[in-house]
């Protein structure tokens, strides 16, 4: 690393030459320099692979159409360095589990399938069918289905989600337990109870037509920069864009674009943002709230605001809504969303001179209490202006990994739709279980109370990225059977259950060949475009197979062959499209429409007017504010904590000690906040700290010497990594109706360390 253990505030801009700067770093450290820069030239490609990283559409323009991140992923990915038994006969579980979490997969990708001696505390070398049979045996003596829980990563193929749901409801179980659990749950959940679908009715084309596009909650900089490109040309031809986030990110502030080689090699850059607003973490709701409330002033003195044609053709509970709004007091909206009256004022102008909105949020809007409430308070603000359904405006939540989004279309759901049941029963004759499973924290709880007997993880990283890391990894201790299929080596390796495997499978870089031909995959980004993967490099073993191979081969030990041909669709992967296609609407003709790169837009019903609610029309909600924008607040509680990434990190992956834009170089345990509130306490810069959580009195969770750094934070606000500060959030503290975990709004209390 060039900088170690400083802090030094970063003045440029984002993207720019420290961008190429730091592809290049990660492309020769990966020990497969040449083979890195082929995997890159492919990335996002006709004949090439999807990147392995966040969900963000392909633009098919650029010759490099890649950001910083995702060329980090593919050098990740693509690394020489090997994990394989010899590794694991030098390093006992012990060892490897006091070591950070850039050490454990900094170490090279998983060759061998390895089984946990828990007499010896190693893992050792398993033979393939001895794996198989070992799983098959812990399912096939189960005293119920549901002792199964079927953990899934945003990164598995939608033909690798829709295996691996097929074997779980043959099985008997729902209990598909997955990420989006933790991260976008209140998107969909709110999306559908307000018009009918789970997912967001913009189109990337959007952003080229756009007059304003609202952000919440968003870090694209670090999360997904490719969005800065969209958003770059749209402020380029005079669109406004207003930001909300509760910290002054670089991201949406500046950008020098790394394609264009003047803004590379002079000063050139470009203002993001035509408004940047920071209210308290939670506050979005009331911002919003407040919003609606000025432009209804304005409506009812010209009557000419809002779009009463579709609030009257399309969309029912108008009345009810604006009286909850007229009941809001601006004290309370001033008070939750720490802005003033005036800033507010500000964005509502903004927004009504737009003709063409759209509204995008992440997970600083997702991860609250009262998350669902607010995704329907933004999905109100679209509504009264009609902002659905016409090029240029719309919602647009941003899905975090790459083909998160696909695995919920492909029916990794806990909460199953009847048709899509019927449908598997008819075309596979079976009685599919109709009982609700168990999402991410209902598993953790099942496991903890002893229930599970199975737990497989189809990517992920389960210890890493669930709240309360104490509880959790009692959890994950508690099982009969703990089986990972990775591509590296992570935290969750190392908690086994009574017995444990670790199975190496191939990458989304990697050449996937079955009976001499070479099979692609399928994956959805956050814009429901559905396109091809297909790997280019060779993988690093011949012990590794694809998520695809190891299902079916489960699938196949456990259950036999009397109903599906496991071996046939492991061997053919046509075969399992022709299935998605014969059952899922808008699949028909999946193989032959993916075949290029480009693919085909899954159609969003809301988009086209139809609200496939209990009304058929959008549904406007009529939600008070939180009394507070927190539980159980305490008296004694100083802060409102936020987990959040580096900018060398993607979700639990971390990739370095960096967070350039931030000015943290060589260090992780950091905490963010307003130097005036530092100096209220009498902290100075550079003390270490103790973050202590409090939860219904009782349960206490803190994390030690964290070092302050004062940052353009709101006051009253906090804000450190993940996974390090993870243990800090309760399980039980989770959104209302989502379940996930509360990660942007933990309440805590600072000490100086000792």
């Amino acid at each position: 690393m060039k900088f170690k253990n400083k802090i030094k505030p970063y003045n440029s801009a984002a993207g720019g030459w420290d961008s190429i700067k730091s592809t290049a770093r990660f492309i020769f450290d990966s020990k497969a320099t040449f083979k890195s820069i082929r995997n890159l030239l492919k990335i996002n490609k006709q004949d090439g692979f999807d990147c392995p990283g966040c969900a963000w559409g392909n633009d098919n323009k650029s010759i490099f159409d890649f950001c910083e991140n995702g060329a980090k992923a593919v050098a990740w990915e693509t690394t020489n360095r090997s994990v394989d038994k010899n590794f694991f006969a030098r390093n006992s579980v012990n060892y490897l589990y006091k070591q950070n979490d850039h050490f454990l997969e900094y170490q090279g990708r998983l060759v061998d399938p390895v089984y946990y001696n828990s007499r010896n505390n190693h893992y050792e070398f398993i033979s393939w069918d001895n794996a198989f049979e070992l799983i098959a045996k812990h399912i096939n003596t189960m005293d119920h289905p549901n002792q199964l829980e079927l953990y899934t990563s945003g990164r598995t193929s939608n033909e690798g989600a829709w295996l691996y749901q097929l074997f779980g409801r043959l099985i008997g179980t729902n209990n598909f337990p997955d990420c989006s659990n933790m991260c976008h749950e209140a998107s969909g959940i709110g999306l559908n109870l307000s018009i009918g679908t789970v997912k967001g009715t913009v189109r990337l084309d959007d952003f080229n037509h756009a007059d304003a596009i609202f952000v919440f909650g968003q870090n694209p900089g670090t999360n997904h920069p490719r969005m800065l490109h969209s958003l770059r040309r749209a402020s380029d031809r005079g669109a406004k864009i207003v930001v909300f986030n509760t910290l002054r990110e670089r991201g949406l502030e500046r950008f020098a674009d790394p394609k264009r080689p003047i803004e590379v090699i002079t000063v050139v850059e470009s203002i993001i943002n035509t408004a940047y607003y920071q209210p308290n973490l939670g506050g979005d709701m009331a911002a919003v709230r407040g919003i609606v409330k000025c432009l209804l002033e304005e409506n009812r003195q010209t009557n000419d605001v809002f779009n009463c044609n579709f609030i009257k053709d399309k969309t029912k509970g108008i009345n009810e809504y604006l009286k909850v709004v007229d009941s809001t007091k601006w004290n309370e909206i001033t008070i939750q969303s720490g802005l003033t009256k005036k800033q507010i004022y500000e964005a509502a102008l903004i927004y009504k001179n737009a003709k063409r909105v759209i509204c995008t949020w992440g997970m600083g809007i997702t991860q609250h209490k009262h998350s669902v409430n607010t995704v329907r308070e933004i999905v109100n603000l679209q509504l009264l202006f009609g902002q659905i359904g016409k090029k240029g405006s719309g919602l647009c939540p941003v899905r975090g990994h790459s083909n998160v989004q696909g695995n919920r279309t492909m029916g990794i759901n806990e909460k199953p739709d009847l048709a899509f049941l019927n449908k598997l029963e008819k075309y596979f004759d079976f009685k599919a279980p109709r009982s609700k499973g168990h999402n991410t924290i209902e598993a953790l709880n099942a496991m903890l109370n002893g229930n599970v007997r199975v737990l497989i993880s189809l990517g992920g990283n389960l210890a890493a990225a669930a709240p309360d890391y104490l509880r959790t990894k009692k959890a994950l201790s508690s099982c009969g059977i703990t089986v990972h299929i990775s591509t590296k080596l992570n935290r969750s390796h190392l908690i086994p259950g009574r017995e444990s495997l670790i199975l190496p499978t191939i990458g989304r870089t990697e050449i996937d060949k079955t009976n001499n031909r070479n099979q692609f995959i399928t994956v959805e980004d956050t814009f429901s475009m559905v396109h091809g993967s297909q790997g280019r490099c060779e993988p690093l073993s011949s012990q590794q197979r694809s998520e695809i191979a190891i299902i079916s081969e489960i699938a196949y030990k456990t259950l036999g062959d009397n109903k599906i041909n496991w071996k046939a669709l492991s061997s053919n992967y046509n075969l399992i499209r022709k299935q998605i296609a014969d059952i899922i609407p808008g699949f028909a003709n999946l193989t032959k429409k993916c075949s290029v790169f480009k693919g085909f837009y899954l159609a969003n019903a809301a988009s086209q007017y139809v609200f496939n609610t209990a009304s058929k029309k959008a549904q406007f909600s009529n939600a008070l504010l939180p009394k507070s924008i927190f539980l159980n607040l305490n008296n004694d509680v100083n802060f409102t904590l936020q987990t959040l990434r580096s900018h060398d990190q993607y979700n639990t992956t971390i990739y370095g000690f960096d967070d350039r834009y931030r000015g943290v170089y060589g260090q992780r345990n950091v905490l963010f906040i307003n130097i005036n509130d530092m100096n209220k306490l009498g902290f100075k810069t550079g003390q270490n700290v103790d973050i202590e959580t409090v939860w219904n009195d009782a349960i206490k969770r803190s994390v030690k010497n964290f070092k302050l750094v004062p940052y353009n934070i709101t006051s009253g606000n906090l804000a450190a990594y993940y996974p390090e500060t993870n243990v800090l959030i309760p399980m039980d503290s989770f959104g209302d109706y989502s379940y996930t975990p509360t990660s942007k709004s933990v309440q805590v209390k600072l000490k100086l360390s000792t």
